[in-house]
């Protein structure tokens, strides 16, 4: 929903921009560019130190912009993954994966292990909470007639993986909203090597790629 100022009228942001000077440095900023109007020059200095700093923000900040820079277009979202892990030096890494991509999840632990790295790995249908028992009603469920359903618990996910005390953790498909609940209740910050979209193969991206997409704006 467009963000309304006080008359009614749409408040413009970056998707409305189609100059991106905040990126480019070569023409002028829009009239109601965020980084003009929005971000000071205080918190910018802030926001620098903290890169700056020898602290695991500063390592992320730092490690991300590095590993974008040496191998844009060259390594795969689990390659850079791998590469992450090891230069922010996260000693344990959780997965909370969604059970319909165990497969995956299988997968990359394996990965991890081969390059060292220790892991645990918790399914989002931990806890085993039947969604009848959560008020949830029939067609609420994905196979009807009266089958056990297990509801997923995200935050469950965040709490079993809090006590391991990782040091990052990965989401592999997590549910629309139960990926926001997950990364609500982590402690530890959560990067994202899967989005689940069973409708388009696990790549969301392509319904604003093609003809697919027309019918969300009906």
């Amino acid at each position: 929903m467009d963000k309304k100022t006080g008359d009614g009228t749409r408040e413009y942001s970056c998707s409305d921009c189609g100059v991106f000077n905040c990126r480019n440095h070569n023409t002028q900023y829009p009239p109601f560019c965020v980084t003009t109007n929005k971000v000071s020059e205080a918190e910018i200095k802030e926001i620098d130190a903290i890169y700056g700093g020898d602290t695991l923000e500063g390592r992320m900040a730092i490690s991300s912009a590095q590993i974008e820079g040496r191998y844009y277009c060259e390594k795969t979202r689990v390659e850079e993954t791998i590469l992450f892990i090891k230069a922010i030096g996260a000693q344990k890494v959780g997965i909370a994966t969604c059970i319909g991509l165990i497969s995956e999840a299988k997968t990359f632990a394996k990965i991890l292990q081969k390059n060292g790295i220790n892991y645990v790995t918790v399914v989002c249908k931990v806890g085993g909470e039947d969604k009848r028992e959560m008020g949830l009603a029939e067609e609420d469920k994905i196979r009807k007639g009266g089958v056990d359903e297990t509801m997923c618990n995200p935050i469950l996910q965040a709490r079993v993986l809090n006590r391991e005390k990782t040091d990052l953790n990965v989401a592999i498909g997590l549910c629309v909203g139960h990926d926001a609940l997950f990364a609500k209740h982590s402690d530890a910050p959560v990067t994202t090597l899967i989005v689940k979209d069973r409708v388009l193969g696990h790549n969301p991206v392509a319904a604003l790629y093609s003809k697919y997409y027309n019918r969300l704006y009906q």
